[in-house]
């Protein structure tokens, strides 16, 4: 009788070991899904206003705020952590309530500007901090 319960007992343990990886595996693609999605669903005049607040910003520049967006919020504004919010995970105070895409990336441009000079030079503090 005891083989049979530690025969069994191995047996739900690699199910429930090997059900939990397929749970991981799967919830961890779905982040990206779920901004892809988020990126689809801004509206034509949402896009066109955040085109024009970074349009000044050089190519180099744009990579650059985008490296830093995938690595804070796999590119989600609507992201959380604590007082942090959005793509650029800004605290919540700093958007003063508005949590538009376009004042993330206004109020983002904004800190980065003031805080490293430039994107290139945050996304280099963020290499060596993991965060910026």
């Amino acid at each position: 009788m005891s083989k049979i319960k530690i025969k069994l007992a191995t047996f739900l343990l690699l199910f429930g070991f090997s059900f939990g990886m397929a749970t991981n595996v799967t919830t961890s693609l779905m982040p990206q899904a779920t901004t892809t999605a988020q990126a689809a669903t801004l509206s034509a005049s949402q896009k066109k206003k955040i085109a024009k607040i970074n349009a000044s910003l050089s190519k180099k520049q744009k990579a650059a705020k985008k490296w830093i967006a995938y690595r804070e919020s796999r590119y989600s504004y609507t992201a959380r952590n604590g007082q942090c919010y959005g793509r650029y995970q800004l605290l919540k105070a700093y958007l003063h309530g508005d949590y538009s895409p376009a004042n993330q990336e206004k109020v983002a441009n904004s800190y980065v500007a003031g805080r490293y000079g430039t994107w290139t030079k945050a996304k280099k503090f963020w290499q060596s901090h993991h965060w910026y």
